[in-house]
This record gives structure tokens, sequence and C-alpha cells, in this order.
């Protein structure tokens, strides 16, 4: 299941004349929205530029290097430089829909593959959940 968008945290909505993705929260069986919590958690400031960098791409996808980068077969991240660091937020397709599936602080050069596991299950169980 998903639910919420990315309008609910104070970001601006799109030309009404431009087509873009709609953006949703991937949720969790029991209600949890990992990526929301993830944004909220963040300072005010940090929460805008993750905020805009997801919007660009809700935007102007394809997006490549050095905002977007394929990870895998259906699974993206969106690279966000936030203060003293760098953020993640994973996400896949799914009928012209962006769904966050996972987001971290990457704290190492490499994207860290527990966290891309992470990711990797989350969008199983969203699939599971579409049948």
């Amino acid at each position: 299941m998903v639910s919420g968008n990315i309008s609910d945290l104070g970001i601006s909505m799109h030309d009404k004349n431009q087509k873009v993705f709609d953006v949703v929260f991937f949720e969790t069986a029991n209600g949890r929205q990992p990526v929301r919590e993830f944004i909220l958690e963040q300072t005010r400031e940090d929460q805008k530029e993750i905020g805009s960098d997801i919007r660009n791409v809700q935007d102007n996808f394809p997006v490549g290097l050095p905002l977007v980068r394929k990870l895998k077969s259906e699974l993206w991240e969106i690279r966000s430089i936030i203060k003293d660091s760098i953020s993640r937020v994973f996400f896949t397709f799914y009928k012209e829909k962006i769904i966050l599936l996972h987001a971290i602080v990457k704290k190492s050069q490499k994207t860290p593959p527990k966290d891309i596991d992470v990711a990797t299950e989350r969008l199983k169980e969203f699939k599971r959940m579409q049948k």
C-alpha cells in the first residue's frame, strides 16, 4: 500500500500544464512511511534540499548523474547534498508514479549494500501488495 504525497511536506505543487510523475511514499504493512519519517527527521534546510531534488526528478525524469543513479533493475537513487553529508532516497516506478522506498544519510563513499537490500525488500513488498 502507498499513501501520502511529497506536497504533504510543504513542497510546492508543479505547474499544472507540465506532465509530471506523482510521487508517493511507500507504506509498510503496519502503516509506517519510512521515507516521510526520514525527511521529517532532517533539518528544515535539508528537508528543502531533499524535497527539491525529489521534485526535480518528478518534473524532469529521466535525470542522470549527479542527481539520479540507477542501482539495478527497477531501483534508482536520488542523490542529495545536504549540510555536512549526503542523503540517498531509493525509489522505483509504478504506473506513472515514483514510489519512495527507503532513505539514508550516507556515511561512506559507496552506497551500503544493506540499504540497497532494504529498498529491494520494500520493492518486493510493494509489488506483493499490488496483486
